[in-house]
């Protein structure tokens, strides 16, 4: 697994986000139109009737209204998106009363109000988890214990993070016009069949942590020849409005879904500006929130994290939300697969690898997201704090758990005392 792939966390209350803004660019969104000769040979689950795409003018659906969020408005989330690998490989869950309870339902208990799912398009080498079926099932059973869902689009068949955003293979030998409208149906496919089964998301991110862009090459922000190695800024925004048209056009009268656009490096502040000022002067202002990826052993200080957070918000007239993030609890491994947290990552990180250690990081974490100005800090994502080392549950086919150190359940599935950081996030001490 590459070290910057990671997730996060969400809520369940209302909040009204107000109508951004943004000087930067005036070209305006322009609808995709799918090819119905592409989607008919993919998509089953949703007719293609409904994903053949709007008339160029149709008026998209309101997308400023409220979005579901803690009481206090502030999202505390989680990615689970290897629960049901982690449960039908034979991991078990416990309060803390040691008594084994449903995982959601301790997360929810203990703080979380949202749920974080990625969704790979015909997944391989994971033992098809993270696939369609597999997502609405456990987007169900969040909305049924009243959890938001936040949905993460990698498409890709597998893991995408700023070194790796390779294309589904059904897609590699499409035309760049060709990709956008498998993109479009695949998006509007998936949103449709969550909706019909009641289990709409909240949120969507479009892509995984894209700094480099996503489908490579053709949506490559950066490379040695343009046109030959990657397609650069251009490719990659009409890409990003198929993905959010076909989240926007499939929804009914009063939906209201939030769309985000990832990064990692969360406390890069030259990197954010360079990569939304690309975008947005391109005329993409149909975006919502911003996520960040920030690990402190990788992605700076807390300092750097709240400068990048209170200039972006600011800058683009957005919403920021932290949606990955993680410390360890222990140097110790579980299942004698080399884990990402060490020694080293420690020094870097500034707290200890140690349950309290852990609990800090988080607490310390939630005071900058709840500093950044005007309100605009949203919440934070906790990136797969149930992973556990149960063997068959590894990143990949045939290898183990690089992450079983940062979860917030000990390696038997005992709920620890970190988590009650969650609880009451903004409160002083």
């Amino acid at each position: 697994m590459s070290r910057r792939v990671v997730v996060a966390v969400g809520a369940l209350a209302f909040f009204a986000l107000g109508t951004h803004s943004d000087s930067l660019g005036t070209h305006s969104d322009s609808s995709v139109q799918p090819n119905t000769a592409i989607a008919e040979a993919e998509y089953d689950v949703v007719t293609e009737a409904t994903i053949t795409g709007p008339p160029a003018k149709m008026a998209r659906a309101a997308v400023h209204g409220p979005v579901a969020v803690s009481p206090d408005g502030f999202i505390i989330g989680a990615d689970i998106s290897t629960l049901r690998k982690v449960e039908d490989h034979g991991g078990r869950f416990f309060d803390k009363d040691g008594l084994e309870r449903d995982l959601i339902a301790t997360l929810r208990d203990h703080g979380v109000n949202y749920i974080r799912l990625k969704i790979w398009k015909d997944p391989v080498d994971v033992g098809g988890y993270n696939d369609l079926p597999e997502v609405v099932e456990v987007a169900k059973r969040a909305t049924e214990l009243g959890l938001p869902v936040l949905l993460n689009f990698h498409y890709s068949n597998f893991w995408a993070d700023p070194g790796r955003q390779n294309k589904p293979t059904a897609w590699k030998d499409l035309s760049f016009e060709e990709l956008t409208q498998a993109v479009y149906a695949y998006t509007a496919k998936v949103i449709t069949t969550l909706r019909k089964a009641g289990a709409l998301p909240s949120m969507v991110q479009i892509g995984n942590e894209i700094q480099a862009g996503m489908l490579w090459p053709d949506g490559k922000t950066w490379g040695e020849e343009l046109g030959v190695d990657h397609g650069g800024f251009d490719n990659l925004v009409a890409l990003l409005r198929a993905g959010i048209d076909g989240v926007r056009n499939s929804l009914e009268p009063g939906d209201e879904v939030k769309i985000m656009l990832h990064l990692a490096d969360g406390g890069d502040n030259n990197l954010y500006r360079w990569w939304f000022d690309e975008v947005i002067g391109r005329g993409l202002t149909d975006f919502d929130v911003i996520g960040v990826s920030f690990y402190p052993f990788w992605h700076g200080s807390l300092a750097d994290l709240q400068r990048n957070l209170n200039d972006i918000s600011q800058r683009y007239g957005k919403y920021v939300i932290v949606v990955e993030t993680a410390y360890a609890f222990t140097l110790e491994d579980g299942d004698g697969h080399p884990n990402i947290f060490g020694s080293r990552e420690e020094a870097a990180g500034g707290y200890p690898a140690t349950i309290e250690g852990q609990a800090a990081f988080l607490r310390e974490l939630t005071r900058v997201v709840c500093s950044v100005p005007d309100g605009r800090g949203l919440g934070i994502f906790y990136w797969e704090p149930a992973w556990l080392p149960v063997q068959g549950a590894g990143w990949r086919d045939g290898e183990g758990n690089a992450w079983e150190n940062m979860a917030l359940f000990d390696f038997d599935g005992n709920a620890l005392p970190s988590l009650a950081a969650f609880k009451s996030p903004c409160a002083l001490d």
